[in-house]
């Protein structure tokens, strides 16, 4: 119907769709003040249940609510159809009811006489049944699930924003799939609250019907006696009758919307439409179809009962169960004779019998293996293919690939991260559950299997996935069971960033750069540089977390450097300093005030001091002064981080690599950077001391 409207063109280029609602509502409005003819009145009424008719259809044969997001819109624009042809049939009926009981149309005189049998008592019973039923039941339970729904989903939405933040950040998702789930957050907390608004409309269309036809009844009795010169009697049948159809002809479609409404809000989002819900959760059990019918058929053998009616369902009960029951069995697989193989003779030992040892490993046990296998789609591998990629884009080079294998020595759940066949993290997970995590300002606790986050030690429990919406709207950070595996490999792969880069890596990084700048690298490599020196230096850099995504700058420092010295450390250091502002760009994202640690000035000069009488290597501390340093430089980092600050201590330049080194072990989420690699642009602003009483 879109489609065919878009190719409809007015004068001016526009398209008939874009005007079809400003259309529908102004003649809707426009019924309430033009008389109708009774012939367009039949039509429009027609129309008003085959309206009625799509809405419960679609609304059936959706799987998830957003589906049909447009439908609190419609519904309000169904309740004004159905309030103006009211008031359009009323006039009529207030106008015309004198002359016959098809005053106001076919449709009417229908519903009037065929569907209460031309008794207005029944009628007026029938019309209030409806009504009570329409608005006590249905649409007050509709509206009710609306505005649970509404707030539950506003609850849930700072939960879900984290999920959406941690699987971008771990680069499961990109930009443009976060923006979408973002928007299809919004558009549910939206979608809820306009249901439960809507509703409102529907609460009054009920009261409104009910008024309506007390003023139609009462009215039309003074203008058919009053006016018209008729007796009661006739009056009374003639409006009462027109009053009661026109009353059923509007509610049976707003009963029907009602319905809609109820079940896009009531029903839980899955790949499934209603009907293959019903079918498939109702009838899916033979034993509970065959109790059923053996309840059935022992009441239906009571004296005085309805046996027909009840033997005859228990034995289509039971006729069903024995079919769903058949079609569940599987015919077990012919047994295949395996031939005996001939033995075959041992040979000797080669060098294809030793296994090279893989770069990067992950083992699974057997029930993970649906996450890492390739026939089933596992989620797994796509999530570490993204961790590849946005490792490389991040920090300048691609790492080895994840060999990955089944190992039944491990738990069931179990899994096992390795580096060069040495372990470095190991866990459990469980697929189709989800890993509750707390981040340390939750609203309550959940029912489930407490255990900690492997990737960073968090607390967190193991849920099934009917809680997961319940665990985001309490402010958990909620995740499968596949992310949990592929955070805990991509905080491995980030730590041991600088093991993970071979001189393999170091000449495709020289490879891909000679595309660009081949004289830059033919001046440096082989001829003033040795490969291993190059790789020891990029190494270093990578064990302070500083990426090398900038080879460029890094190749031609070094080129104007390497004549005057070949130390790895100041080497590294020298490109540290040109590669200053992609540093504190990495640290401090936006922020032109750094805020920083420093060093007390006494413990700066004694530092100085044990520098310059060790060379730079680090000895010299007392033990004392050293344990007092490591305790203070932890208290100090956690205070910063918990201000929601990064910690950075700012040292000068000779003690960078000594502090660096001295610290790293003990506090590894502690950055050191010199005052050289501060670009003039920032203000520096100190916000704790190292050292001081």
């Amino acid at each position: 119907m879109n489609a065919m409207l878009e190719g409809i063109k007015l004068p001016g280029g526009v398209s008939l769709s874009k005007l079809a609602g400003p259309i529908l509502i102004i003649m809707i409005l426009g019924m309430m003040i033009l008389p109708l003819p009774p012939i367009l009145l039949d039509l429009l009424f027609t129309f008003n249940i085959a309206l009625a008719m799509i809405v419960l259809l679609v609304s059936l044969y959706t799987t998830k609510p957003l589906e049909f997001a447009v439908f609190p819109t419609v519904l309000l624009v169904t309740t004004l159809l159905r309030l103006s042809l009211n008031v359009a049939s009323a006039r009529i009926v207030l106008l015309e009811g004198h002359t016959g009981a098809d005053a106001a149309g076919k449709v009417i005189e229908a519903f009037g006489h065929f569907l209460v049998g031309g008794n207005y008592a029944v009628g007026i019973i029938l019309f209030v049944i409806l009504v009570i039923i329409n608005f006590v039941v249905i649409t007050k339970g509709a509206g009710r699930i609306a505005e649970v729904s509404a707030r539950f989903t506003l609850d849930a939405m700072p939960g879900k924003q984290m999920a959406i933040d941690a699987d971008l950040n771990a680069g499961l998702i990109g930009e443009d799939e976060a923006r979408k789930r973002r928007a299809i957050i919004s558009q549910e907390a939206d979608f809820f609250g306009s249901m439960d608004g809507a509703s409102k409309f529907v609460r009054g269309d009920a009261v409104a019907g009910i008024l309506i036809m007390l003023i139609m009844i009462i009215g039309g009795l003074t203008v058919g006696v009053l006016q018209h010169n008729l007796d009661f009697a006739t009056a009374a049948n003639n409006y009462t009758l027109l009053t009661i159809g026109d009353g059923l002809v509007a509610q049976i479609p707003a009963l029907v919307i009602s319905t809609a409404a109820g079940i896009v809000v009531s029903r839980v989002s899955t790949d499934e439409d209603l009907s293959q819900q019903m079918l498939g959760q109702l009838f899916s059990q033979p034993l509970v179809l065959y109790i059923t019918s053996g309840i059935l058929g022992v009441i239906g053998m009571i004296p005085n009962m309805p046996h027909f009616s009840f033997l005859t369902l228990a034995a289509v009960l039971s006729g069903a169960a024995y079919y769903i029951e058949q079609r569940a069995r599987v015919p077990e697989a012919p047994e295949v004779e395996v031939p005996v193989q001939a033995p075959v003779e041992a040979t000797d030992v080669s060098w294809d019998d030793v296994m090279p040892v893989d770069i990067l490993g992950l083992e699974v046990g057997y029930r993970l293996i649906s996450l890492v296998d390739r026939n089933q789609d596992g989620e797994l591998l796509r999530r570490i293919r993204g961790i590849r990629k946005k490792f490389a884009h991040e920090t300048g080079f691609v790492v080895p690939a994840v060999h990955i294998r089944d190992n039944l020595e491990l738990k069931p759940n179990g899994y096992r991260i390795a580096l060069k066949g040495v372990e470095m993290g190991h866990g459990e997970a469980y697929a189709g559950m989800y890993l509750a995590i707390n981040p340390g300002r939750v609203l309550g606790t959940l029912a489930g299997t407490p255990t900690k986050d492997p990737a960073f030690g968090l607390p967190a429990v193991w849920i099934e996935a009917e809680l997961r919406e319940q665990a985001q709207s309490l402010g958990y950070t909620v995740v499968d069971a596949s992310t949990v595996i592929a955070t805990h490999l991509s905080n491995i792969i980030q730590t041991h960033s600088a093991e993970l880069l071979g001189r393999e890596e170091v000449q495709q990084l020289l490879d891909h750069l000679t595309k660009e700048s081949p004289k830059l690298v033919e001046d440096l490599v082989p001829k003033q540089m040795q490969l291993s020196t190059l790789h020891r230096v990029l190494q270093s850099l990578l064990e302070e977390g500083v990426h090398i995504r900038d080879m460029r700058t890094i190749i031609e420092i070094l080129a104007e450097n390497v004549t005057r010295t070949q130390n790895i450390d100041e080497l590294a250091s020298l490109v540290r300093v040109g590669l200053g502002r992609a540093i504190i760009q990495q640290i401090y994202q936006g922020t032109h005030e750094l805020q920083v640690i420093s060093l007390d000035p006494g413990l700066e000069g004694l530092l100085m001091q044990a520098a310059q009488l060790s060379g730079g290597e680090g000895a010299g501390l007392e033990p004392g002064l050293a344990e007092n340093l490591l305790t203070q430089a932890q208290t100090v980092a956690q205070n910063q981080e918990q201000l929601g600050l990064p910690a950075v201590l700012l040292v000068p330049a000779p003690l960078r690599g000594l502090m660096s080194r001295f610290l790293r072990r003990a506090v590894p989420q502690l950055k050191v950077i010199s005052h050289a690699e501060v670009p003039d642009t920032k203000t520096i602003k100190v916000t704790a001391v190292l050292g001081g009483r």
